[in-house]
């Protein structure tokens, strides 16, 4: 039988089901136990220091037991502090960015998702590179600087030279003011030289969504394909790193398997990280599962409440504070709103999931992959998250100015980030506004630039940020950055 082992390179150790079960166990028996709680919850708060402010995190069964509390009070307490940590170290802003579908072909057999080899009725598309082009400039004409580009998992139609060959022209596109500056890539596990490819490339986030932790689950969910290798899935991130890709992004499907299992595989997936490689996710990503072409969510019997969504996510907040997290246009903009006080940093923006579905004047749903919830313009959501007291960021820095990986985490927990981000996403948010934005989020956006431009704490910063947003409105004059 294997033993919990975070910092083993064998899946089943360091997601260890024994591990997982005796966590539950231990979360089920301490749920009401409120001296543990309490002493969780000190534990999670961020704290001062020389430095700045710090969190020390949660472990997979301290954060176990917060989501298996159910007194109201601690909830609440929970969510308190889930805020606290998102505004010490991600301040108010908000990163925006819009997935891009390559192609739907797919030799896997996935029981949630459209594009499983079985369903023959949808329609198979697969992008040229003059329809990659299109996309892009359909999306920088919105505003988009940010994408994450998806593909199903098809040797023959998706391999990897495609994959390379697409990211070269989505960062060659040059339209008008326009720049996609971080290619953020959501494709298949692959092997170490693969991935190496991809950091040459250029690419910001290696993303890869574990679906499920629960191994007995996850071989029924995927019965064929080269993605029912439980092992090879889930090993994918430690390859990555050895490739050199020091940015990964995680993330279960909630609703394909038991909540609290999932969340507490998550969790030590993070730690694994942390503990091999020095460094934890760059993102966490929390979707649920939805409709799609033949996929019926009520056919899956684990499906998770709004309520039990928002504590997920403010516990995965407690537990990992430092990472990045994501909400897509999966969830409703009443949802968004919601987790946007507990925890996210990130969100899309005037998502379309089918294959070539920007270039079309309605929304396609013939190759959706999910339906979206949220079908907002880009204008409209930037405006409402403005109108929320948020910062709408477009900001790409970090990624190329070097600080990834460990260099970021190191940024981030000595909260130094927010010298540099506060402004950056300024600036962005300027460069939006001029170039792309409507008349009504324009009026918005620059009265919140002014007033934050006064909560950045350095003089000599401030000053340059202001002379930077005056030149990006009197100028062509664009991607300033700290």
């Amino acid at each position: 039988m294997a033993v919990y082992n975070p910092k083993s390179l064998k899946a089943e150790e360091f997601i260890n089901d024994a591990e997982i079960r005796e966590t539950l166990a231990y979360a089920e028996e301490n749920k009401h136990n409120v001296e543990l709680i309490d002493q969780i919850l000190r534990k999670a708060r961020p704290y001062k220091t020389e430095l700045g402010t710090k969190c020390d995190g949660l472990t997979h069964r301290e954060a176990s037991v917060l989501l298996a509390c159910d007194i109201p009070e601690k909830v609440e307490e929970i969510y308190r502090i889930a805020e606290e940590i998102k505004l010490a170290f991600y301040g108010n802003r908000i990163v925006m960015f819009a997935p891009l579908y390559l192609s739907n072909y797919c030799v896997n057999g996935c029981v949630y998702c459209p594009y499983h080899l079985k369903n023959k009725h949808i329609p198979r598309k697969k992008l040229t590179q003059d329809e990659v082009r299109a996309e892009v400039i359909a999306l920088q004409d919105m505003g988009h600087k940010r994408l994450a580009i998806e593909a199903g998992e098809d040797p023959v139609n998706n391999p990897i030279d495609y994959i390379l060959d697409c990211i070269n022209t989505i960062y060659s596109v040059h339209h008008k003011n326009g720049d996609i500056r971080r290619v953020n890539v959501n494709i298949a596990a692959t092997t170490v030289e693969n991935y190496r490819k991809l950091k040459d490339a250029g690419i910001g986030t290696y993303i890869l969504f574990q679906e499920t932790y629960h191994k007995e689950s996850y071989l029924k969910l995927h019965p064929t394909g080269p993605k029912h290798d439980y092992d090879y899935h889930t090993e994918a991130m430690d390859r990555a790193m050895e490739g050199g890709i020091d940015d990964v992004g995680l993330g279960v499907l909630f609703g394909l398997e038991l909540y609290k299992y999932e969340f507490a595989g998550l969790i030590m997936h993070a730690e694994h990280l942390e503990a091999v490689h020095g460094v934890g996710p760059h993102t966490i990503s929390v979707p649920r599962i939805k409709h799609a072409d033949d996929i019926d969510p009520s056919a899956f019997d684990n499906s998770i409440s709004d309520e039990i969504f928002a504590k997920i996510t403010a516990c995965i907040r407690l537990a990992v504070p430092y990472t990045g997290m994501i909400i897509s246009t999966r969830e409703s903009e009443e949802v968004r709103g919601k987790l946007l006080k507990l925890g996210i940093s990130q969100v899309s923006g005037a998502s379309r999931t089918s294959v070539g579905g920007y270039t079309e004047q309605e929304r396609p749903h013939d190759t959706e992959q999910f339906d979206v919830s949220d079908q907002r313009t880009l204008d409209e959501v930037v405006r409402w998250l403005m109108d929320c007291g948020h910062i709408p960021s477009f900001c790409t820095a970090c990624y190329r100015e070097g600080r990834t990986g460990d260099r970021f985490m190191s940024l981030c927990k000595n909260g130094q980030i927010l010298n540099c981000c506060h402004p950056n996403a300024l600036m962005t948010l300027t460069e939006f506004l001029v170039d792309y934005a409507s008349e009504e989020t324009r009026t918005v956006g620059f009265a919140l630039i002014e007033r934050e431009l006064e909560k950045i704490p350095n003089e000599k910063v401030r000053a340059i940020a202001r002379q930077n947003i005056e030149d990006i409105k009197s100028s062509n004059r664009r991607d300033f950055r700290f």
